[in-house]
């Protein structure tokens, strides 16, 4: 059962591991990305950072896709984390099984727009994030799990 796809920089962190993990009583942690499945630095890092009694599986976009359209993940309570905007779109437009999105915090970078203080959008990521609200996916700004959900759709 997907608990949570969250979209952060970081992957997994503190409070990813603490205030989400443990908020929604995850048990497994599911990190997803080409370049963080192809990075032993970035592997190590989140190996490290995993919340005790937590799986933690890393898979490249392609398998991850094929994973949860399997049904193989089903038998977890999974926290999904992604890097960017453009992954968490992929996977939404790939698994049916997504239908809210989280964003968490996103760098400012050349192009941006700060829609709260840690979620900063290029024009084309907004373009994406309205893509996933009008076909019904629910998409919040929300850093912890304790925090008041705010829909991007009433700032977009």
């Amino acid at each position: 059962m997907i608990l949570l796809c969250r979209v952060d920089h970081r992957l997994l962190h503190g409070q990813v591991a603490v205030s989400w993990a443990q908020g929604l009583k995850a048990n497994c942690v599911f990190c997803v990305g080409d370049k963080v499945a192809s990075d032993p630095v970035w592997k190590t890092t989140l190996k490290l950072g995993k919340p005790t009694g937590c799986k933690l599986v890393i898979k490249n976009m392609a398998d991850a896709i094929k994973a949860i359209n399997s049904g193989v993940t089903d038998k977890y309570r999974m926290l999904i984390c992604v890097q960017t905007i453009a992954e968490v779109k992929e996977l939404a437009d790939n698994c049916p099984a997504i239908n809210s999105v989280n964003l968490g915090n996103t760098l400012p970078r050349e192009n941006t727009e700060g829609l709260s203080r840690q979620i900063f959008i290029t024009p084309e990521e907004r373009a994406m994030l309205k893509e996933l609200v009008d076909r019904g996916v629910e998409v919040e700004i929300r850093p912890l799990a304790d925090d008041p959900k705010v829909l991007a759709k009433d700032l977009l």
